[in-house]
């Protein structure tokens, strides 16, 4: 009988022994995490967290807490370490995986990255966190073609995040290329004696990343019953350079001592990513002709679905006090690249970017113009940029008389 009440008695302090050291590692636990979490102490959470791991080895929140906190003070190796024994001995810890995926995105090691990421989807295939990180490792090792096509397959599984539809759009945009192009563009007019207006232009674009160049030489060729009656070149530089993730600008300068030109043009606009598909631009235009400067205002808002790309812009333009508007709504729809989409566009009144008529700014931002048009663009054979655009615009040439003018333009440019 001794020996049972003796054996009894053992188990029960045992039993208290377990519970209460049990209780004093979980005390433990909630202490280590409230100096990593609420006090931002990364190194008494290091000191504590070896301490739980002295007390309890197999206690894998200790070793979670050891390499979020090393990853917080910038030890990688260390952090590594620690999180890669949670996952070894128990992949169901979820954060495990996630601390470890960004990590490595963090010290830029793709493979390490990627491996992590997709060892993570065997175990949790429906977690959109770990597939946005496989896009990020994907990202590093600057791919592009193979992040288009990941990309491409994410937006298929999360079709209504519309962040993700502009990542594609905005990746299909970026690109590393030189282009040597000409376009020719030829406007006709219903009134007798008037026309045809030709004008051809040269251009070279040297695009990157953060910055691309574009020059062109323009040359317009004026006809009236049958003879040119007007000639002349213009110069002109364009850019685009990105300010910051968020947003880029577009630069542009003009001029030329030809009539058939306006004598200078320049041009500014700025573009903000607005989020979840949204642009927006803001802007300013100057246009010296003969004997005026024109001012304009611009203002823009483009939207981002799926493939594709809507925008509308408008144009406030000062001459003789007086506030002339002008308003252009363009839709594109993308197929595989920048270069290959359909394009239809409608529009009211004269705007100073117009490049076939802006010699004619001057006279006809009073008068109302009313405008449609469709074009189709495509690259050929992986070199070459083809293009065909058309519109009709119902222009008031003086107050309430119309002409009809028809505008064909064509483009090729060569990339390399």
């Amino acid at each position: 009988m001794k020996k049972v009440l003796f054996f009894i008695l053992s188990a029960f302090m045992f039993s208290l022994n377990v519970s209460a050291q049990k209780i004093d590692t979980d005390s433990l636990l909630v202490k280590t995490s409230y100096e990593l979490n609420t006090n931002k102490n990364y190194e008494k959470a290091i000191q504590m967290g070896h301490l739980g791991i002295k007390k309890a080895p197999d206690y894998l929140d200790f070793h979670l807490i050891l390499g979020r906190s090393y990853m917080l003070t910038k030890q990688a190796d260390s952090a590594r370490f620690y999180l890669s024994h949670v996952i070894d001995k128990n992949p169901k810890y979820k954060d495990a995986f996630l601390y470890l995926t960004k990590l490595e995105i963090d010290e830029k090691n793709s493979p390490n990255a990627n491996a992590t990421a997709d060892k993570a989807l065997q175990f949790y295939p429906e977690d959109k966190d770990f597939y946005i990180l496989k896009l990020q490792a994907i990202s590093l090792e600057n791919e592009d073609e193979k992040t288009v096509s990941f990309l491409t397959n994410l937006t298929k599984k999360y079709p209504t995040d519309s962040d993700l539809q502009q990542q594609l759009i905005e990746l299909k945009y970026k690109s590393v290329s030189d282009r040597l192009g000409i376009n020719y563009n030829i406007t006709t007019f219903d009134r007798d004696g008037i026309g045809p207006w030709h004008l051809l232009g040269l251009q070279y674009v040297r695009e990157r990343k953060k910055l691309s160049l574009i020059g062109r030489l323009n040359y317009a060729d004026r006809h009236s019953l049958g003879n040119s009656i007007n000639s002349g070149v213009q110069y002109e530089l364009e850019t685009y350079f990105k300010n910051n993730k968020k947003s880029y600008s577009n630069a542009n300068l003009s001029f030329s001592s030809a009539t058939v030109f306006p004598k200078l043009r320049l041009s500014y606009s700025y573009y903000h990513n607005l989020n979840k598909g949204w642009e927006g631009d803001i802007g300013m235009r100057y246009t010296k002709t003969t004997d005026k400067n024109l001012y304009a205002g611009v203002i823009g808002l483009s939207k981002y679905i799926g493939s594709y790309w809507l925008n509308f812009k408008s144009y406030w333009q000062s001459d003789e006090d007086k506030i002339h508007p002008a308003f252009t709504a363009t839709a594109r729809y993308y197929f595989d690249t920048k270069y290959d989409y359909f394009t239809i566009l409608a529009g009211y009144g004269t705007s100073p970017d117009e490049r076939a008529l802006s010699d004619q700014l001057q006279q006809r931002i009073s008068l109302n113009s009313y405008r449609i048009g469709v074009g189709y663009y495509k690259i050929l054979f992986d070199h070459f940029c083809s293009g065909i655009q058309t519109g009709l615009n119902h222009q008031e040439y003086i107050p309430n008389n119309f002409q009809n003018e028809i505008d064909l333009s064509l483009s090729i440019q060569y990339k390399f």
